[in-house]
């Protein structure tokens, strides 16, 4: 068990992480803004059993694997990236919600998890940085697989939080897009490039950097 102050440290640290605006706040942000407010719900939930995918794979050691391996990290990567630009050119046939059609069907809900879901299992940085900030908080006396695992849960809850707070956020601006005339067609067209960009940076960006 970690001591209050320990445990203290690790939620602040979390927090502060968490919310701290990333690739995939920008992901969910563009969801909602362009499908409503609970297509941004739906991806709140992938993209958190994502991350804690990440995390159980970064206590099995699986994160050792994509540090020392660059061919395993580019694939995982470059499969990633491929992800983000068929949700970005998929997004660009899908209609936009509107204030009088602002639901999603239930078979639409399972997909907008899905993608949430592999674009950040197939991150392989998440699972870097949750191998390298996790045993900063475990316990020598304890199962370090399973302190790593219930932190990383932990650490998942909090970003699911302040992830559902971006989409509240995001969901009550949305209705400004759709008041400047050509709103639905921007918001489309301003989802398809995020997350076409998403998958460029992902592509690009350096292979050992944080999420």
């Amino acid at each position: 068990m970690l001591s209050d102050p320990t445990m203290l440290a690790f939620l602040a640290a979390s927090f502060v992480l968490a919310a701290t605006p990333g690739p995939g706040v920008l992901f969910i942000v563009a969801r909602t803004v362009s499908q409503g407010r609970l297509a941004g719900l739906a991806s709140v939930g992938g993209v958190a059993l994502g991350n804690f995918g990440n995390a159980v794979g970064a206590s099995l050691g699986l994160a050792a694997i994509f540090v020392v391996s660059s061919v395993a990290f580019a694939v995982v990567k470059w499969l990633g990236a491929g992800y983000l630009v068929y949700i970005g050119l998929s997004s660009l046939r899908t209609p936009v919600a509107t204030e009088e059609k602002s639901t999603v069907p239930r078979t639409g809900i399972a997909q907008l998890f899905r993608d949430g879901f592999w674009v950040a299992l197939l991150n392989p940085k998440t699972a870097i940085f949750f191998a390298a900030f996790l045993p900063q908080f475990l316990h020598s006396a304890a199962p370090a697989f399973f302190q790593s695992a219930a932190l990383g849960a932990c650490f998942v809850m909090i970003a699911a939080c302040t992830d559902t707070a971006y989409v509240l956020a995001a969901a009550k601006m949305a209705p400004m897009l759709r008041h400047l005339g050509k709103g639905a067609a921007l918001g489309r067209y301003l989802a398809a490039g995020i997350f076409i960009g998403l998958g460029v940076f992902t592509a690009l960006t350096g292979n050992r950097s944080s999420p």
